[in-house]
């Protein structure tokens, strides 16, 4: 059985975002959150906060054993951009986009 929690429309960039994700694959429960612990990134916090909410999930439904919770896969996917204006020379403006992700975590049982 498996378990699924989704973060979407995280502010956050894809990449970054990815970079926290690559450590925890695999991982079990117990290691990932020694793992963002000590990260400080703000993507790690967020992971974090999705995890606790998949466990907490995983808890209700008591259907698994959350001790023998692995992580099985986490994914990062790119969300849509908000475009923001700045002022620029002679009463011109550039634009520039707030990055956004969807993040999506699937824990099951060993």
């Amino acid at each position: 059985m498996e378990v699924k929690a989704k973060l979407k429309y995280a502010r956050t960039g894809v990449l970054k975002a990815r970079q926290v994700a690559r450590l925890l694959s695999g991982k079990d429960i117990n290691t990932a959150m020694n793992i963002l612990s000590l990260n400080k990134r703000k993507s790690g916090f967020m992971i974090e906060k999705l995890l606790k909410s998949a466990v907490a999930q995983a808890e209700q439904k008591k259907v698994m054993d959350i001790d023998n919770l692995y992580i099985k896969s986490i994914l990062v996917n790119q969300g849509p951009h908000l475009k923001r204006y700045r002022p620029r020379a002679r009463g011109s403006s550039s634009v520039y986009k707030r990055k956004q992700s969807h993040i999506e975590v699937v824990l099951s049982e060993r």
